[in-house]
């Protein structure tokens, strides 16, 4: 079931934004001219994904340098990340917390 998170005009382009939602923190992105939606919390240290380094569709993790695919969650150098499906409705960002597009 989707639910609003966020407005997309709100949303800075490049960008991570951190957004509460069905109890968790997740890092909303607008990047390559789509939104993603992934957890928050790097799983090496829980550096918070959402001020790192944003270079194309890939987050890097601002403490220790973890590259993950926005897409599908993956991570290049150990533990992945979940990644919501997402949808833009009007200005109102949209996440789905009842599946995963990518790794849990």
């Amino acid at each position: 079931m989707f639910e609003t998170v966020a407005k997309l005009s709100e949303l800075p382009a490049g960008r991570g934004t951190v957004v509460e939602a069905g109890g968790y923190a997740l890092a909303v992105f607008r990047a390559a001219g789509e939104v993603y939606a992934i957890d928050n919390a790097c799983p090496h240290a829980e550096g918070p994904l959402a001020e790192g380094d944003l270079q194309g569709s890939t987050v890097y993790c601002p403490w220790h340098g973890w590259a993950f695919d926005l897409p599908s969650g993956r991570c290049r150098q150990g533990a992945h990340v979940r990644s919501y499906p997402t949808r833009v409705v009007g200005d109102e960002v949209q996440v789905d917390l009842s599946g995963t597009r990518g790794p849990d």
